[in-house]
Formats: C-alpha cells, structure tokens, sequence
C-alpha cells in the first residue's frame, strides 16, 4: 500500500505533467496567432473596409489548428525546440521631424456614396499643433480622447467635422475583434463595415514615418485611436479604438489617445466578445454623441 509520502509524489509528478501540456499548448497557440496575424497582415490591402478582417480570420483558423494537433509527434518536437516569437517594432512616439504650422489637407470623392449628407472639411491652412478633447457618450458609458493634430492633421479635421455635424450621433460600434488584434471599430452609421461620409483623404502619421509601410509590422498600443481604411488614401469615417497592444502594418493612421477611464468602458465591452471572436459585441457598443472640447 503506497504510503502518504508517494502518494503525494504521484500527485506532484501528474500536476507537473499537466502544467507542461498545458504551457506547450499554450505556447503553440500563441505562435500560430502571431504567425498567423504577421501574414495576414501583410495582405490586408486585399480586404474590404474594414480592420483587417484577414487578421482576426487567421486567429480563428490557427486556434483550430493547434487543437487538432495536439497529439502530432512531429508538430510536438517543433514546439518543443526553443521559438522566438516574431519580435514587432513599437510605433514612433511622435514624427521624426515636425510638420509645419499648418497644412493643407485634400478631401476627394470617395468610391461609395456618404450614408449621411455631411459637407467636407474645409481643407486649408489645417493646424498642425495641439490637442483636441472629445468625449464619445457610448451606452456603456463615456469614453474620452485626445487628439492628436501633431501626428495626423487632417484626420483630427475630418473627425472633428464631422462629430460636430452629427455624423456619428444614434451609430453602432459594428464590429469587435478579440482575438489576434484587439479593437473596437466604429464610425460607420449604416453598421456594415463599408459606409463612409461621401469622401476620402491621404494616409498620415505613421505610414508616412516608414519607407516600406506595407512590408513592415509594428505594436498599435493599448489605448490607440487610429483609423480603418480598405487600402492607401482610403480613410474615411470608420476608426478604431485598441484596448490591448495590436500587432499590424503602419498603415492606419494613429490620430489619438483613449483615457484611462475610457479604456475601462471598453474593456467591459471587450469581456462580453462578439461571435467567433470578430463580429458585433454581444454587449451593444452605441454611440448616442460624440461631443468636441471641454
């Protein structure tokens, strides 16, 4: 009869065994998804408008992957050995050099007609200096940022505009994604992922910091407000609020910053997911106002 003392080894050896599948297990899920992620990323110019639905697509078939191969000898030994995960470069804090006082910003007929009639901005002499407080009243509560001319000028003129229009008033926030990237998009009144205001403009801050944006991958941080787009020059009225560090091509321009208590508005949504990791929030992310200033 085994006595205390082996029973417990007995038990100590199990558990250990068990932490060990489990971290291998885990270890490999999370070199598919980063894999997964680096190469869907790098055709994202192929997707419609949108974050990146490649991304959040190969997040879901790579999950699968690593379940059925759990007992693939072969697959083991490779997850066995020593992975360095991809190591992605963090985003620039600020340009390389400043831009000038103000710019000229040029808004021009988009492929899609505006699914709310809302005059362009006015594009001239656009400043390029300080900050811009806009509160997003969301039915989970109130989300503020600040905004960033300094990065991307005529992103923060296009947004400002067209929240003092109304244009974002009575939306949905349409898709969240959990898994691979984690964001909150919104900005579309028509909640399918393609309306847009009638017009689009040129990429900013920081595809305009890299030499090869396409080729290149980058952390968005937690915190980030940037905007979607279907491929270059293409920013319209959609943008996307990332409450955990995102790993994706400088291609989306960076135009602000979420709040901390903002953030926790977001993260409550982010918990309840959405179908299959991408989709609408189970808990409903609506934007009854977006409010400028103070």
């Amino acid at each position: 009869m085994p006595s205390n003392q082996q029973r417990r080894e007995v038990a100590k050896n199990k558990l250990e065994q068990q932490l060990k599948a489990r971290a291998k297990q885990d270890r490999r899920r999370n070199i598919l998804t980063i894999v997964g992620a680096v190469v869907a990323a790098l055709v994202v110019a192929a997707a419609a408008v949108g974050v990146y639905k490649l991304t959040a697509g190969s997040q879901n078939n790579d999950s699968t992957q690593a379940s059925n191969d759990t007992n693939d000898e072969s697959f083991d030994e490779i997850f066995d050995s020593q992975f360095e995960e991809p190591d992605f470069a963090a985003l620039p804090e600020s340009r390389s050099e400043p831009l000038p006082p103000t710019v000229d910003c040029e808004y021009f007929d988009s492929r899609m007609p505006g699914v709310r009639d809302v005059d362009r901005p006015q594009g001239e002499n656009v400043p390029t200096e300080g900050t811009v407080a806009v509160t997003i009243d969301m039915s989970e509560g109130p989300v503020e940022l600040t905004l960033d001319r300094a990065k991307s000028p005529c992103t923060v003129n296009s947004f400002v505009s067209l929240a003092e229009q109304g244009y974002f008033n009575d939306t949905e926030c349409h898709r969240l994604v959990t898994g691979g990237i984690f964001v909150l998009q919104c900005g579309d009144p028509s909640a399918t992922g393609t309306g847009g205001p009638g017009y689009e403009f040129h990429d900013e801050f920081p595809h305009d910091q890299f030499d090869s944006p396409r080729s290149e991958m980058t952390i968005y941080p937690r915190g980030t407000v940037a905007m979607a787009n279907a491929g270059e020059s293409t920013n319209g009225s959609q943008f996307f609020l990332v409450y955990d560090d995102s790993p994706l091509p400088p291609l989306y321009n960076v135009f602000g910053e979420i709040s901390d208590d903002g953030l926790n508005v977001i993260d409550a949504i982010a918990e309840g997911g959405a179908p299959g990791n991408e989709g609408v929030p189970n808990i409903p992310a609506d934007i009854k106002t977006i409010t400028v200033g103070g």
